[in-house]
């Protein structure tokens, strides 16, 4: 018959296996030899924390996670549960990927409905410390088990999850918006405005231009208001005094505010609402004004000084004041940030108007080799509109072999992102220009629809540009 387990009895079993005495335990461990004893051989004895745990597997050469699977019994005692022990404990399960241990635990807090806050906590834990894919399932509990959807925890939850959710997947970052929009308004404030911020930077890439109107709308009104009461608390600060302590702003307030303009122009600009969209860059242009500005409002303000100039630039190119471009080019070399954006930008207008920018590329050929590396999905949103314009002005010059290999390449950026609306459009280019493919192009395409095939059935948008998305 094999002997029973339990935390304890494997501990001393290996201990004995290495020839272990507490004082090595506790010179391996940093562990303090009396409060070893306590732990392994108290009545009772003293709870082990996580912590200890791991650096005992450590010290005994066993992988992290070692006896897991019998750390509930520290969590649990007599039917109650110790919130100090069991929050560490899901944490690391999650860092380690501990599954099977996790759900154990959680199926057991889940008999009292109480218990949410604490796998709230958890996923707090987890989020703050920059495990968002790990904290998704922790979120996901909370919300199906809060029977109030209203409560703090829950919407906060449809936050962090929306939050978490964000990548490169154009469909999935839909699905998240979708979902977490009928809750935004009831954040509190301080996450409102970051969240409000998130919604208009995803319809961005998503081109879903009169959203991100709307939430830049939203945006700039609630960062006025925040900003009028922040002033009145400065100019009466006895009447602050009997207020609730203040949350945080994830970010400077004079972000939300500028952002709120600048997605209303970058909104309108996308649909060629020029002279409207030029008002919004006036003013955010200079927000020094602002009265609550520190360091880093100051370095902010700045910022938006730079993206006012470029998407000034970028209006006027648009609307065919094409002698501004030697200026614009000086602008992009002294902003090598802007380069790409910028090229976009210029593309397009060269594509509209029917002028040359070989130059241009020539000049910038280096910065645009490196433009395969884009991670950001903004970013990567620039360098998609980038590689379509581009297809487009060779083709235009009748340069079919290029033209068309920056249509395939474009082709395959788009099915990579899930980005089906700009999937067809390059899909529509390529086939109006088929007589001029190489086999081998021919053979390219083929098979990147026949990938793409299922996926091309369903309409979600494609991924937009712009200068200053933060």
């Amino acid at each position: 018959m094999g002997r029973q387990r339990s935390l304890r009895s494997e501990i001393e079993h290996h201990l004995k296996e290495h020839d272990y005495t507490l004082s090595k335990l506790g010179e391996l461990t940093g562990i303090n030899p009396g409060h070893l004893n306590e732990l392994l051989n108290g009545d009772p004895p003293r709870v082990i924390t996580i912590g200890q745990l791991d650096a005992m597997a450590a010290a005994l050469g066993q992988a992290p996670g070692w006896l897991y699977e019998l750390y509930e019994e520290e969590c649990f005692s007599e039917g109650k549960v110790s919130r100090s022990r069991v929050v560490p404990f899901l944490v690391r399960c999650a860092e380690i990927g501990r599954h099977d241990c996790m759900e154990q635990v959680v199926s057991k807090l889940l008999e009292n409905p109480k218990n949410v806050s604490i796998l709230f906590s958890v996923a707090e834990h987890l989020f703050e410390r920059g495990k968002q894919k790990e904290s998704v399932p922790f979120y996901q509990l909370v919300i199906e088990n809060e029977k109030d959807s209203h409560a703090e925890r829950f919407v906060m939850s449809q936050y962090r999850l929306f939050r978490a959710l964000q990548g490169t997947d154009a469909e999935k970052n839909w699905e998240a918006v979708i979902r977490f929009d009928p809750y935004r308004k009831w954040l509190p404030e301080n996450h409102q405005l970051d969240a409000l911020l998130q919604l208009a930077n995803v319809c961005y890439t998503l081109r879903r231009w009169e959203l991100v109107e709307k939430y830049a709308d939203e945006l700039r009104e609630l960062a006025h208001v925040v900003y009028e009461d922040e002033i009145c608390k400065r100019k009466n600060p006895k009447s602050g005094q009997t207020q609730k302590t203040e949350r945080p702003l994830e970010r400077h307030l004079v972000v939300y505010y500028g952002q709120g303009y600048l997605l209303k122009g970058v909104a309108l600009k996308n649909q060629g609402k020029y002279e409207e969209a030029k008002r919004y860059v006036d003013a955010y242009a200079d927000l020094s004004w602002f009265e609550i500005l520190d360091e880093t409002g100051q370095a902010e303000v700045q910022k938006f000084r730079l993206w006012a100039t470029a998407n000034s630039y970028t209006l006027d190119m648009l609307t065919g004041k094409t002698d501004i471009l030697p200026d614009y080019i000086r602008f992009l070399a002294d902003h090598p940030n802007e380069v790409l954006p910028g090229l976009v930008t210029i593309l397009k207008s060269a594509n509209e108007y029917g002028f040359s920018v070989d130059h241009v590329l020539q000049q910038f050929g280096e910065r645009i080799s490196r433009f395969e590396g884009q991670q950001n999905v903004v970013r990567l949103s620039h360098h998609i509109q980038f590689r379509y314009q581009l297809a487009v002005y060779l083709l235009k010059k009748g340069k079919w072999k290029e033209g068309l290999e920056e249509t395939v390449r474009c082709l395959v950026l788009s099915d990579t992102m899930m980005d089906y609306d700009n999937f067809k459009r390059c899909s529509a280019l390529f086939w109006a220009h088929l007589q001029h493919a190489s086999d081998q192009q021919k053979r390219t395409y083929q098979t990147v629809m026949m990938k793409g095939a299922v996926k091309d059935e369903r309409d979600f948008a494609f991924i937009g540009s712009g200068i200053g998305i933060v």
